[in-house]
């Protein structure tokens, strides 16, 4: 009885393993299918955003800074480090697009009272005018892309995003420092 469980069991390791391996070739495909989707995804929110950002004069990464500082801002400025790593870019970056936006009169930039090494970054009226102007259309994409969506769901699904994006930055820590 303990050499025919034995071969019971070699043979359903053999057949755990094939069924392992099946399971993990499907999941590379479903892995490549799904990474492809995101990108394509990645791709129409960056042509939205240039659209967005021609509309009031601006580059689309200089709108990424402006739509960062509008949802960071809470009436006492925005430091650009905080800007830059909402962002993924270097520090640099978003100092040098300020300073255009700054000029094209999109956004404040002043030196904070308590270090002088950190400049505060705050939309303009004249931004939060066009923002406004521009939300109806806004609105209107966002009910056309998130139709299929209730609140709930929309909300169960950016957590989700919000997991994925949060394992992925691990991801990239494990792989950047050879782990």
């Amino acid at each position: 009885m303990k050499r025919s469980l034995k071969g019971l069991k070699e043979g359903t390791s053999s057949a755990g393993a094939a069924s392992r391996a099946h399971l993990a070739h499907n999941n590379q495909d479903l892995v490549r299918r799904f990474t492809s989707e995101i990108a394509s995804i990645n791709v129409y929110f960056r042509e939205l955003r240039h659209f967005w950002a021609k509309a009031i004069g601006v580059s689309g990464p200089q709108w990424m800074i402006l739509m960062a500082l509008a949802d960071l801002d809470r009436g006492e400025g925005v430091p650009a480090n905080v800007v830059s790593e909402k962002l993924h870019v270097d520090p640099s970056f978003v100092t040098t697009q300020s300073k255009m936006l700054e000029k094209k009169g999109f956004m404040r930039r002043r030196t904070s009272v308590e270090d002088a090494r950190i400049v505060q970054m705050s939309l303009t009226e004249k931004t939060y005018k066009h923002i406004a102007d521009l939300a109806t259309q806004q609105d209107a994409l966002n009910e056309l892309v998130l139709a299929e969506f209730n609140e709930r769901e929309l909300t169960d699904f950016t957590g989700k995003l919000t997991s994925l994006r949060n394992r992925l930055e691990k991801a990239d820590l494990k792989v950047t420092i050879g782990i």
